[in-house]
């Protein structure tokens, strides 16, 4: 049986999602392009295919503070890209998908809006786990 990840394309969702951020310098930025929190990416992903969420079954909540479950849409984006960029680093081959962290060092809440305008709230934010950063690579960039 295949994968969530792969029956429902998960991946060029992603990129999808990740070459639609909005650019304030369409020329180019001398730090490349923007990275978007788990969230955010999860969000995105949501609001042009809701299907893949809803592929993972229940509980399929996209995520944040008070949401009641601790496996979210957001989460399993994050883990999933995580576990990919690692295996094709570790390989040396170029993923399209470039990750990062950002500190939750004196960060005391991320506050995003959802597809349908109703506010979210990390529940990253003031835990011991730094928050997941994604963008999308460049055809130019190495591994």
């Amino acid at each position: 049986m295949p994968s969530i990840w792969n029956s429902e394309n998960v991946l060029e969702a992603i990129v999808g999602a990740l070459d639609g951020v909005h650019l304030n310098n369409p020329q180019g930025h001398h730090f490349g392009r923007p990275f978007l929190t788990g969230y955010q990416l999860a969000i995105k992903v949501d609001a042009a295919h809701p299907e893949i969420r809803q592929a993972l079954g229940p509980p399929n909540e996209l995520g944040g503070e008070g949401t009641g479950v601790h496996h979210s849409f957001a989460q399993y984006l994050a883990r999933e890209l995580s576990r990919n960029i690692r295996r094709h680093v570790e390989a040396d081959e170029w993923y399209p998908v470039q990750g990062r962290f950002l500190s939750n060092e004196h960060v005391t809440e991320l506050r995003y809006r959802d597809a349908q305008g109703l506010p979210r709230t990390s529940s990253l934010t003031g835990t011991g786990f730094d928050l997941a950063l994604f963008r999308l690579r460049g055809i130019d960039e190495g591994a």
